[in-house]
């Protein structure tokens, strides 16, 4: 199964803050925050959605498809993708822009306040998906310009590809209509918590009714791991991964989505997919920066032993290179 994955293409400039956000705001003045963090760490890291979730795949020996805009910039970080597995010759250059830029602050308890750049993101709605039928079994329409996430679902459907919606961070951006063009016929529809919560609420539909618009919804629960959701069928709840020391949060859900995906790939399991998605996002919860992290066959697949049984561990085990 080759999968191709579009959305954000990025360099992630991420900050520390050693308090705590909710300390710094006042319930009667939020209509006039004005406020500076000072912070004790920066670092500089690859991301950006689609490229996060690609190296994942690459890392599991998928070999993904990796489609948006980029600077001239890109060239070392280029490498870097092809060199852990990732298919970049459908990544366009932009004459103009530099490749975007994250810039997220996160606080003592995890929480972010972050800021995005688009630059050649901006010009992904220029990108011909034409030839994409023959090439991959299955897009994953990841967060980047609007405008290239509905042309790039309209282009799907129109080619018979089928898609992974995950609108994600652009949800705040999206207006009901289009979440409903976004998400109406997914094979996949990933989100956490609060933008499920979101999407109802954008939407107008009820659970029930989200639910019954895509083939599997999943939906990722932070601490208390992952549910997965199927018109007619009861709900499977993953619980988490054991014994974790979370360091930093950034990218920890395009890694479930790599993970997930996968095991779809290998033919496994829904409950097998949940459970190897949050082993990934493990590995870059424990890490700073969506990309730094590395994946060792043993250590996983003991990992997946002790959380979720010898039989789960053994399955991956034979995939898993």
């Amino acid at each position: 199964m080759r999968i191709a994955v579009t959305g954000s293409i990025a360099t992630d400039h991420l900050m520390t803050f050693p308090g705590r956000f909710s300390e710094q705001f006042i319930a009667d003045k939020l209509d006039k925050v004005s406020l500076s963090f000072l912070i004790d760490r920066l670092e500089i890291r690859r991301g950006g959605v689609a490229a996060n979730i690609a190296f994942s795949l690459g890392c599991l020996g998928l070999n993904p498809m990796l489609i948006g805009s980029v600077g001239p910039d890109f060239g070392e970080y280029r490498q870097w993708l092809d060199q852990h597995g990732v298919d970049t010759s459908r990544v366009r250059e932009s004459a103009i822009h530099q490749t975007a830029r994250f810039m997220c602050t996160t606080d003592a308890d995890l929480n972010q306040i972050a800021s995005f750049y688009p630059g050649a993101m901006s010009e992904d709605a220029e990108i011909d998906l034409a030839g994409l039928a023959g090439q991959a079994d299955l897009a994953l329409i990841g967060a980047g310009d609007p405008a290239a996430m509905l042309g790039m679902t309209g282009q799907c459907r129109g080619h018979q590809v089928p898609f992974a919606a995950d609108t994600s961070q652009q949800l705040a951006t999206l207006d009901g209509d289009q979440i409903r063009e976004l998400v109406t016929g997914a094979a996949y529809l990933f989100s956490n918590e609060y933008e499920a919560s979101l999407i109802e609420h954008k939407t107008g539909w009820t659970s029930e009714e989200l639910t019954a618009r895509v083939d599997v919804r999943v939906t990722t629960l932070a601490a208390a791991g992952a549910r997965v959701d199927r018109a007619g069928y009861e709900p499977l709840v993953v619980g988490p991964v054991h014994d974790v020391v979370p360091v930093e949060p950034t990218g920890a859900g395009d890694a479930f989505r790599a993970g997930f995906l996968a095991a779809i790939a290998w033919g496994l399991s829904l409950e097998r997919a949940a459970q190897l998605g949050n082993l990934m996002a493990v590995h870059v919860l424990e890490t700073t920066g969506p990309q730094e992290y590395k994946l060792s066959a043993a250590e996983l697949t003991t990992r997946c032993a002790k959380s979720y049984g010898q039989a789960a561990a053994d399955e991956l085990a034979a995939h898993v290179a």
